[in-house]
């Protein structure tokens, strides 16, 4: 049974100092009904000192001695496309709600908790993994916590200290904390060489707040930052914050680190990938085997009938470039990552596994894979049920496929980059928050162009899973490494053209009066298939990506060939397809103004739309 006046909002009082009195004193026999722990009390007001009055909401269940504690965790420090790709919208807060003991608080059972947004209740994948994290968290709080111990720990931050030589007493220390008081959900930043680096403006915070970081940031003026890499972000987001104002500040700063890196860590045993080359930008299941049986039994790959029912023409890629890398002599270098797959039949046993390779039983599931086009046409049980009877391990390898993708990609509108002359255009996003951070502030000092990257369609199965590197002298490196170690790109789209084209024993580049003949060739010959099909009609397939690239002193410019040795410094922005030997125009010249404007309208409509 709710109580009347359950909720100790401002809204709901008739007079100013109403809701205090309730907080504070219940007289009567209801004071008997309703007692809360003073503790509770107390937590709560820290909240609203730190953040704001609407951080925390309050409803009381006073027969059955229970409360729910509702966190408005914000998350607007978030990039958009960020926020686009982890499917949680950025401008509303992620809501953490906790049910404790009314009258005994830390004393009484452990807390259970829930995550969720409001408007995005069913499907919110993101918040089972936080879920998961924070119930974690507290467990491991909760067998040391109590009213009395909490206690002890918040009578500190009243008493008399220094920190930074400047904090006298609690309030003053408050008054210190004035960039970000009564203020939403705000990530801290501390590394003062990192602070110098980037010259963001240096914000005050007393000592004791220091345990509260957070790995990914706004700054006021709306610039993301973030600990460079290979430093100690992995741990300060794993840190433990301060208990000086409370259990409910402590889990919601706790919140605050854990939210910017969860792409880097594993959704199921929350420890930091192992994968080749790092995190990517969507989160994702380590490659850990009991993760895998795990992610399996837990029915996460459960998604993929809406995958393919929102990204069919996602999905009908996804599965080419899995062809096309499953099929080059070259597999046994470039199809990485290879699948792990439960086996449906026995869930203790791996169907694939990356230990035992057996290319040729892959190949015979993929095969068994019914087309993109047919699965949108009918129900997804029914077809599953058909492919199923095909194979077993058809739709399973499906699910792997769809559930790998650490990129973010989406089919472009018809609103595309016209000059590419292809129906076939994606947006292209694979950079993880913290490398997308680096390439920001590097633009901001060196600036950035735009330039293309031509790669065969099989190489690029394991370019939205481990993004794009620097395969200089390596075993991945096939076209060799003329001008150095790095990234090759051009702003010449027939230079690139001809990379894409290479691969299955093709080793010579075509010259551009070839590309100009075939470009010619294919707009003069009768069109056997519509030219704006929704889904891939061949397998034989060129693709090339346009991407962002800062202009530092470290980008080598050999005439039209540039070489970026820096990794960090290059980010895919845009994906393009092309069918049965067609390529698009060969004279494209990202230098041109015509074409950057044309290139910043689509980016404009696309990335850094709000």
């Amino acid at each position: 049974m709710e109580v009347k006046g359950q909720g100790w909002t401002d809204e709901e009082s008739d007079g100013e100092n109403e809701p205090e009195q309730f907080v504070y004193g219940i007289q009567g026999s209801c004071a008997a009904d309703l007692y809360r722990h003073p503790q509770l009390d107390a937590d709560i007001e820290a909240v609203k000192d730190i953040y704001t009055d609407s951080a925390v909401s309050i409803r009381e269940y006073g027969s059955i001695d229970d409360v729910d504690i509702d966190l408005q965790i914000n998350i607007s420090f978030l990039d958009e496309e960020v926020a686009t790709a982890w499917k949680v919208i950025r401008t509303e807060p992620i809501v953490l709600r906790l049910r404790f003991s009314l009258s005994q608080y830390l004393d009484g059972p452990e807390p259970s908790v829930e995550v969720f947004q409001p408007s995005t209740k069913e499907g919110f994948s993101l918040g089972l993994q936080l879920k998961k994290i924070l119930s974690t968290f507290t467990s491991q709080q909760w067998k040391h916590l109590s009213n009395e111990f909490l206690k002890a720990q918040q009578e500190k931050r009243h008493s008399w200290f220094k920190a930074g030589g400047t904090i006298k007493k609690f309030r003053a220390g408050l008054s210190i904390f004035s960039p970000i008081p009564k203020s939403p959900s705000f990530p801290l930043i501390q590394d003062s060489v990192l602070k110098g680096k980037l010259n963001v403006p240096e914000l005050r915070v007393p000592r004791l707040m220091n345990r509260s970081v957070s790995c990914t940031m706004k700054n006021p003026k709306g610039e993301l930052f973030s600990y460079p890499p290979n430093s100690q972000a992995g741990g300060h987001c794993k840190n433990i914050p301060t208990l000086e104002y409370g259990f409910l500040v402590q889990i919601m700063k706790y919140s605050e680190q854990r939210i910017p890196t969860l792409n880097e860590y594993c959704v199921v045993c929350d420890e930091q990938h192992v994968f080749q080359n790092g995190s990517m930008l969507k989160p994702a299941v380590c490659t850990r085997e009991l993760c895998v049986f795990s992610f399996y039994t837990l029915g996460v790959m459960s998604g993929a009938a809406e995958e393919v029912a929102t990204g069919a023409e996602v999905v009908d890629l996804l599965v080419a470039m899995c062809r096309a890398a499953l099929e080059s002599p070259r597999k046994s270098i470039i199809f990485e990552p290879y699948p792990s797959v439960v086996d449906p039949s026995d869930p203790k046993t791996l169907a694939f596994n990356p230990k035992k390779k057996n290319y040729e039983r892959l190949q015979k599931a993929l095969d068994s894979v019914m087309s993109i086009r047919e699965m949108t046409q009918g129900s997804y049980l029914e077809i599953k049920k058909q492919m199923d009877k095909l194979d077993p391990l058809a739709h399973p390898l499906l699910q792997w496929i769809i559930s790998s993708n650490r990129s973010h990609i989406v089919k472009l509108p018809l609103s595309r980059l016209k000059f590419m002359h292809t129906s076939h255009q994606f947006l292209l996003l694979s950079s993880p928050p913290a490398k997308e951070a680096r390439f920001r502030t590097a633009k901001k000092l060196y600036g950035s162009t735009f330039a293309f990257h031509g790669s065969h369609i099989e190489n690029w199965h394991s370019v939205l899973r481990n993004g794009l590197v620097n395969a200089s002298y390596t075993k991945l490196q096939l076209h060799g490494a003329a001008y150095g170690k790095g990234i090759y790109l051009s702003p010449i789209s027939s230079i690139s053209f001809g990379y894409s084209g290479m691969g299955k024993g093709q080793h010579r580049m075509p010259t551009k009066d070839e590309l100009v003949q075939r470009y010619n060739r294919m707009n003069t010959m009768p069109q056997s298939r519509p030219i704006h099909s929704r889904f891939l009609q061949s397998r034989n397939l060129n693709c090339i990506a346009l991407c962002e690239v800062i202009t530092s002193k470290d980008l080598q410019k050999h005439g039209n060939i540039w070489v970026c040795p820096v990794s960090d410094h290059v980010c895919t922005r845009f994906f393009f397809v092309y069918e049965d030997g067609q390529v698009g125009d060969a004279n494209i010249n990202t230098q041109e103004p015509k074409i950057q404007k044309e290139i910043m309208r689509v980016i404009g409509t696309q990335i850094y739309s709000s």
